[in-house]
């Protein structure tokens, strides 16, 4: 079977019975009922999950970051030349970028995908080589990739997810490194909400007034020439996104097929959200918003997803951060499920 049909036939709703269970423990935990608030509610979603309540603890955790370039940056959408791109997967794997810092603090791997890097990189430990091709097309004058190109991508990161799981992992967090993709990710996020590009495209790694300006054309003239249909997400991505957001797409349903819960990051990581969305909305059962991105499109996606941030530091770095920041609150929540007393157990008195 195809690996992404096999992928979409495998995810499933939340299973209602550990769900009601989840929700019964913590109103019988030696505390006010919904004091926790949203780790309450975390920690019913990772049981239906898991179909067991508690759920397991969502550690060792893996964060993947995907890495690719794009076509688009050519309308000089932002202030960095695209060869950074590439300097910075030699950073990831030399372990020298704030990814790296928050990993070691979180007890997480890093593994880094080039799945359309422009530039070969060198082999090493740590770099899973997917290549799909040397960076996007310019989405202002054609498609970014082509159909198959982009389900190659998908296919691509739901091997990923696949193998760090068989590995042991518990958690997957998103990553994403691509000079210019917070252009790419406003196309999609303004194709699946039906939002003015202006809305949703923000400055990204700081853009001037100047830059800013070019971005927000070159998101409104790719749509106007693609014309694409939120029904077809395969296309949307292929027509205006990024290998990356394809990449991350598949990553995401391969963890709801598995059962695993995801840890989303920033504007990349919710853009990427919109296509699984689309494709298979039960796989959004997984997906955990980690924080909330000062770009303005994150927080539309995240409002479309339905989707709550756990923490907002209004972050814009991408590579994963936000989503390690919120690991720990994550396992928290499964944590006080698990090993927080009864009122039965303690001999606490509950109010009448």
């Amino acid at each position: 079977m195809d690996p992404l049909a096999e992928t979409l036939a495998a995810i499933a709703p939340l299973e209602a019975r550990a769900v009601a269970e989840a929700r019964e423990r913590q109103d019988r935990l030696t505390k006010p009922r919904g004091a926790l608030g949203v780790l309450e509610d975390v920690s019913v979603q990772l049981a239906g999950l898991a179909g067991s309540c508690p759920p397991p603890l969502p550690a060792p955790a893996a964060v993947a970051v995907f890495a690719a370039d794009h076509g688009v940056h050519a309308q000089r959408v932002t202030l960095w030349p695209q060869e950074v791109t590439a300097q910075m997967v030699r950073n990831f794997l030399a372990g020298g970028a704030a990814v790296n810092a928050f990993a070691a603090q979180a007890g997480a791997e890093v593994v880094v995908v080039d799945v359309g890097v422009a530039v070969d990189i060198e082999p090493a430990p740590r770099l899973l080589s997917r290549k799909v091709r040397r960076g996007t097309a310019d989405i202002t004058h054609e498609p970014a990739m082509g159909r198959e190109e982009a389900r190659r991508a998908m296919v691509a990161g739901i091997e990923v997810a696949r193998d760090l799981v068989q590995d042991g992992s518990h958690c997957l967090l998103t990553g994403d490194m691509g000079i210019a993709n917070t252009t790419a990710s406003a196309a999609l996020i303004a194709a699946f909400t039906g939002r003015d590009p202006g809305e949703v495209t923000g400055r990204g790694t700081g853009a001037d007034e100047a830059t800013h300006a070019r971005k927000v054309d070159a998101v409104r003239r790719a749509l106007a020439l693609h014309r694409v249909d939120p029904a077809d997400p395969i296309g949307v991505v292929a027509a205006v996104g990024g290998l990356e957001h394809a990449a991350l797409a598949g990553f995401i349903l391969s963890a709801a097929a598995l059962r695993v819960p995801v840890l989303l990051d920033g504007v990349i990581a919710g853009a990427s959200a919109l296509v699984v969305g689309s494709l298979a909305p039960a796989a959004l059962d997984a997906c955990v918003a980690g924080h909330r991105s000062t770009e303005p499109g994150h927080s539309v996606a995240l409002g479309h997803l339905g989707l709550r941030p756990l923490v907002d530091l209004e972050l814009r770095l991408g590579e994963g951060t936000g989503a390690l920041l919120a690991l720990p609150i994550l396992q928290a929540a499964v944590r006080a499920l698990r090993d927080v007393a009864t009122f039965d157990s303690a001999g606490v008195t509950n109010k009448n």
